[in-house]
């Protein structure tokens, strides 16, 4: 039988979702902690990868386990048993052929960016001294949002087959002195948001214009887009499944 956690975690002290030998992933610390309280050797399949000291407030994975237990308890018990970076919101049932990774239809990113010197939000935002030119700044998503290759926004040296994403919303979201980037799509690239934000600082602190935008995308050169922005301000925030996966 098939079930789906849904997770949080602060990424601050993990290497990132995936299992890497000598270091400490989400992956591997919940692991543990089913195989302790189910007394079985229990893998889990997680909906992405997120990479070192990125946060998810919104993911998911999958493990099977065909022996009798008691969800509500069992999810009391890990969130008991988890130290305070993790939190398991729930646990359910669903189809044999659910999966947490090839099911979701959508995935949606976050990535804040502080406007002023924030002494409690530093750990998980990223702060701009210099003005930014909002206005362009927009100006250069409406040009992202016209693509689907994004190879020029991807880590190099990836195993990917393909380098198209559908890009269903993007936006900037002014929240008093943060600001805040969202992109919503059905797949994403490893390094894509980040670079994406990377390239949207240049256009807003006025070092490249937005036009440039198209060129970069088009060139599918890694070296021609901005910067990738630290992780520490980056969030998964939404995981969408069809509506009939959960028993």
């Amino acid at each position: 039988m098939r079930y789906f956690l849904e997770i949080s975690y602060n990424g601050s002290t993990f290497h990132g979702w995936q299992f890497q030998p000598n270091a400490i992933t989400v992956q591997e610390t919940i692991e543990n902690a089913l195989k302790t309280l189910l007394k079985e050797e229990i893998k889990i399949v997680g909906a992405g990868r997120t990479d070192t000291g990125v946060h998810a407030k919104h993911m998911f994975a999958h493990f099977d386990y065909n022996k009798k237990f008691e969800l509500s308890q069992l999810r009391i018990n890990l969130n008991s048993f988890l130290n305070n970076q993790i939190y398991i919101k729930d646990i359910y049932r669903v189809s044999d052929e659910a999966h947490a990774r090839f099911s979701a239809t959508s995935r949606e990113y976050e990535y804040y960016i502080s406007l002023v010197k924030d002494v409690f939000s530093y750990e998980t935002s990223h702060y701009i001294q210099q003005d930014l030119n909002i206005k362009k700044m927009n100006q250069a998503i409406s040009i992202i949002k016209d693509y689907e290759d994004f190879e020029a926004f991807s880590k190099s040296k990836t195993d990917v087959k393909t380098y198209l994403c559908n890009i269903i919303s993007c936006s900037l979201v002014e929240n008093e002195n943060i600001l805040i980037f969202r992109i919503k799509a059905n797949r994403f690239l490893r390094n894509m948001v980040r670079a994406i934000v990377g390239t949207l600082l240049e256009v807003g602190l006025e070092k490249i214009s937005p036009a440039e935008v198209h060129n970069i995308i088009k060139s599918k050169d890694r070296s021609k887009a901005g910067p990738s922005m630290p992780a520490n301000a980056l969030f998964l925030t939404k995981i969408e499944y069809p509506s009939n996966i959960k028993l």
